[in-house]
């Protein structure tokens, strides 16, 4: 079978009306199988860790409380619910500061100890993402957990500045009915772990929406080798994100630089309002001032997708290191850390771009319809979509499809959503098959 770069173009820019079957709606929906993005032949670019997760680098622990109950008409206090709290432990429950640096591109949101890693230089304890209302009940809890596990800090002082942001949910979620308490939040700390980790409608991002689709959590790694000198044997370390996604409007969407949000008609709301939190974690030992750079490559990830941070967005951005172990600990007058020369810094600056980027597309992708309710924050415009398979039941029974016209028909708008991902199918294991050439020449 001859695929062309032409019909690859075409499904690439037609695979995301599956993504209809995420958007809010106002009926149940089916279970449907997880699916990451990269698993769909999309060909980003760099070397993913193992998992492809913020848990490739070591140490790196992450956990989640998801709150979902309820449909119907919004009832304050009562729901529907749609939302939780992600941890993330920068050195699993050890709590050995981390250096770190904070960046924000727009400022309409909040990420409560930022002024203090902006000033120290450190992240002192675990980063915790959750809804907009439910930033203060957090910070306290985290206060909490911290004091119940252990003594003063090595001043002497019992002192905590957590750092808590947010991403406003009311599409989706009783934003005002403050269903986040301590318990769960306690949860989310004490069940963090490393390994593999959940995406989409988890955690923080539970009843978040992403270009006018159902978005939330999603997480993504590279790995980057540095030689010392020509013929010496490289080091590698490894660039995770995790971010919790609720921005951008439906026709800014686009993948792999292919504008498909385009091709895509509909909206849920009239203006951007929402926001970005990005986590990025590496391994490579970097100081404050460095790990804020990192931090700003976030933007360039998430200009990729096609957003342009709106007046109504949020977005904030933290980077720490964990290298450097006792860097803080000030049993020593001095102390002696490794650093990457700035001018080492380019491969690393690469690594957060393309994860970010394929780290918004995996909280679009991996993740699940969901029902909301029609009235939440006004919002009337919530539907149910015809879309009703996953894309694996949809491979398990595909039919065949043996030549371009064949791909192309089915690739057109008016084909059910089985011959869609049929045809997507199709030039997905060309893709694979190839070993990626088949994409050679899909940008130009």
């Amino acid at each position: 079978m001859k695929v062309t770069p032409r019909s690859i173009h075409l499904a690439l820019l037609l695979f995301l009306p599956l993504l209809q079957a995420r958007e809010p709606q106002t009926s149940p929906s089916p279970v449907q199988q997880a699916i990451r993005a990269r698993a769909l032949g999309i060909p980003f670019e760099g070397i993913p860790g193992a998992l492809n997760s913020i848990t490739d680098v070591a140490g790196v622990e992450v956990g989640y409380t998801t709150l979902v109950s309820g449909e119907g008409k919004l009832e304050v206090g009562k729901g529907p619910v749609r939302t939780g709290v992600t941890a993330i432990l920068p050195r699993g429950k050890n709590e050995d500061p981390v250096y770190a640096g904070v960046f924000s591109l727009n400022g309409n949101g909040e990420m409560t100890g930022a002024a203090w890693v902006e000033e120290g230089g450190f992240l002192e304890g675990p980063i915790a993402l959750t809804n907009t209302h439910s930033v203060g009940v957090v910070r306290d809890a985290v206060i909490a957990w911290r004091v119940k596990r252990g003594g003063a800090d090595p001043g002497g002082f019992y002192w905590s500045l957590p750092v808590v942001a947010e991403t406003w949910d009311g599409w989706l979620n009783d934003v005002n009915g403050f269903h986040v308490k301590t318990e769960d939040v306690f949860n989310a700390l004490n069940s963090a772990h490393g390994g593999a980790v959940d995406e989409g409608s988890v955690g923080g991002g539970t009843g978040m929406v992403c270009y006018e689709f159902k978005g939330g959590t999603g997480t993504s790694s590279r790995k980057v080798e540095m030689k010392e000198k020509k013929d010496a044997t490289p080091r590698t370390y490894t660039v995770g994100v995790l971010l919790q996604a609720n921005f951008g409007r439906r026709a800014q969407l686009v993948i792999a630089g292919v504008p498909v949000g385009k091709e895509i008609p509909g909206e849920v709301y009239k203006r951007e309002n929402g926001s970005c939190i990005v986590v990025v974690a590496t391994d490579a030992p970097l100081l404050p001032h460095q790990l804020k750079r990192l931090a700003r490559r976030v933007s360039l990830g998430l200009a990729r997708t096609g957003t342009v941070s709106g007046n109504g967005s949020g977005d904030l951005f933290i980077a720490f290191s964990t290298a450097n172990p006792e860097a803080s600990n000030p049993d020593q007058v001095a102390r002696s850390v490794e650093t990457v020369p700035n001018d080492r810094l380019d491969p690393i600056f690469e690594a957060v771009v393309q994860a970010t980027e394929e780290a918004v597309v995996n909280a679009l992708v991996d993740n699940q319809s969901m029902t909301a309710c029609a009235n939440c924050s006004g919002n009337t415009t919530a539907r149910t979509d015809v879309a009703q398979e996953t894309w694996s039941q949809a491979v398990q029974r595909r039919a065949p499809l043996h030549s371009d016209s064949e791909i192309s028909q089915c690739l057109t708008p008016a084909r059910d959503v089985r011959c869609r991902l049929e045809a997507i199918w199709v030039v997905s294991e060309e893709f694979r098959r190839t070993g990626g050439k088949t994409f050679a020449n899909l940008r130009q």
